[in-house]
């Protein structure tokens, strides 16, 4: 067997010469809002379950919902859905081949930072 010096490799790609790129930053960003989109769908259900519950555990639940950091939670939650649904159109797109260019790629990446930001600000002033 070879005599491979294990011990002296450094680690790839190396953290200290590592840049971030578009793709990878948009798509570990993806995997995160879809885990924030599901602790939305649990707050909404919280929500559905206490107004079937009774009276004062509506209150309980409407009361987190409609406060300051409820709001906060919903709107993030919102940009998350648009952020993660973007995400998805941009796999379906790579899929069929298309896109993959580099500079295609990272375009991509803007159009989803840009859409979701603007379809959640529609959402929230229209809606």
């Amino acid at each position: 067997m070879a005599d491979v010096n294990r011990g002296n490799r450094p680690l790839s790609p190396h953290l200290t010469i590592y840049r971030p790129q578009m793709t990878s930053m948009t798509s570990i960003f993806v995997r995160v809002t879809g885990n924030a989109v599901i602790v939305a769908a649990l707050m909404i259900t919280w929500w559905f379950v206490a107004a079937a519950a009774g009276p004062d555990a509506f209150a309980t639940a409407n009361g987190f919902l409609t406060s300051w950091f409820g709001d906060l939670v919903l709107f993030l939650s919102t940009w998350a859905m648009w952020f993660h649904t973007f995400g998805g159109i941009r796999h379906l797109i790579w899929d069929m081949g298309y896109g993959l260019e580099v500079q295609k790629s990272e375009t991509m990446g803007i159009l989803m930072i840009i859409g979701s930001v603007l379809m959640t600000i529609f959402c929230v002033v229209v809606l």
